[in-house]
């Protein structure tokens, strides 16, 4: 079976959908990115941090509700020319050769599956990033009970030096603070935190599973949520993505039409519309620049990490050069392959390493055992300076 990799046909490849799938990740991660710098300056900004969860959420319902509306895709699809499908199964097959495809017809997105497709898209992602941040929160409590047991009983061994009714009345005031609602809370942090690995487990490998399924072209459906809809996302073909802005401007006019009131009241209300659309136009541009910035931010500052982090690898320095022959040294004879000692040829040559040159061994092991210099230099030399060479060169 061969991989999907080529570009033909109206069912995008693999890549194509993990790229669009991908697209919301970075988005939020330039977006937090941003308002982190911006904050340095305005403070007040770290309160969009603070609930960086909801607000992420409430651009991805305004973005995810106003594409699925105009274009029949997700903000990140409709970027990569995609649209969004509803997959019928024919009951009925004219020729038995046709292929297994032939039997699924796409039509337009209904209103129930523009709703769900916004759930999934906004709404589950939400919940799954609140839970993973209780899961992470309960497992950080667990590991200080274990180290440092419960908060509760951290305390116990305090001496109180007041009266009894002192410590009758702070014992009942410390009982009165634990209240039900706490307890009932504990509890649900408790369940969500042996639950969750195992619920994101199971959501992981049906991911995988599916993602696999169609790099394979065993299936249609990209991911779960897709399959539960029954939508197929498919290219767009030319016509429609020429058709999007006039497809855009007649579900504006249309808005336009059904507002109802005194004249100076429609005025209102269009100028508000126009304000609203001109808001999200911007808004999209400032996102697709946003993520553009951020990608390039991050390779960028990647390059140079990886530059400061690499090894600098410099060039070999040049060898030094020659020791000079002493006044009062054995001259070198003039063929290199005879021992300036025996006036031979060298037999199991060995070098001097303070000086360079090589000697028969039996010579200058002899002569080094004697006078403890190298015979041409005169340099101070030792036994254990005294190295074999297994190649005469």
């Amino acid at each position: 079976m061969l991989f999907q990799v080529g570009g033909q046909g109206t069912r995008p490849t693999f890549f194509e959908m993990a790229a669009a799938q991908q697209l919301p990740a970075s988005l939020r991660s330039a977006l937090t990115y941003s308002i982190g710098v911006l904050s340095l300056r305005r403070p007040f900004l770290h309160k969009v941090l603070d609930y960086e969860d909801e607000f992420f959420a409430l651009l991805l319902l305004v973005l995810e509700s106003h594409s699925l509306r105009t274009t029949d895709a997700s903000f990140s699809e409709s970027l990569y020319g995609l649209r969004r499908r509803a997959a019928k199964i024919r009951t009925k097959q004219v020729d038995i050769r046709s292929k297994p495809s032939d039997g699924i017809q796409h039509s337009g997105l209904e209103r129930r599956q523009r709703v769900l497709s916004v759930v999934f898209l906004v709404v589950l992602p939400y919940f799954k990033s609140k839970l993973h941040s209780i899961y992470i929160r309960e497992r950080e409590a667990r590991l200080q009970a274990s180290l440092w047991g419960p908060a509760d009983e951290q305390f116990e061994d305090v001496d109180y030096f007041d009266e009894g009714e002192t410590s009758i009345a702070s014992v009942t005031s410390t009982e009165a603070e634990v209240s039900m609602r706490t307890q009932v809370v504990k509890n649900i942090q408790k369940i969500i935190g042996a639950c969750y690995p195992w619920v994101h487990a199971t959501a992981e490998g049906l991911t995988f599973t599916y993602q696999l399924l169609y790099l394979l072209d065993a299936t249609g459906f990209y991911n779960v949520g897709l399959h539960a809809l029954g939508i197929h996302v498919c290219r767009a073909t030319g016509q429609e993505l020429m058709d999007t802005s006039s497809r855009i401007s007649k579900i504006r006019s249309r808005e336009r039409e059904r507002l109802r009131g005194p004249p100076w009241l429609k005025a209102v209300q269009g100028a508000l519309l126009k304000c609203s659309y001109a808001v999200l136009d911007y808004a999209q541009t400032g996102l697709i620049a946003a993520v553009f910035i951020f990608k390039m931010m991050e390779w960028w500052y990647q390059s140079a990490e990886e530059r400061m982090s690499a090894p600098t690898v410099y060039p070999p320095p040049p060898p030094p050069p020659p020791p000079k022959v002493a006044r009062d040294g054995i001259p070198l004879p003039p063929d290199r392959t005879i021992c300036p000692l025996c006036s031979q040829k060298r037999a199991n040559p060995s070098v001097v390493t303070v000086s360079g040159f090589v000697f028969c061994y039996a010579c200058i092991h002899k002569y080094v055992s004697q006078y403890k210099r190298c015979p041409v230099t005169l340099m101070s030399a030792d036994v254990e300076q005294i190295r074999r060479l297994f190649h005469d060169m």
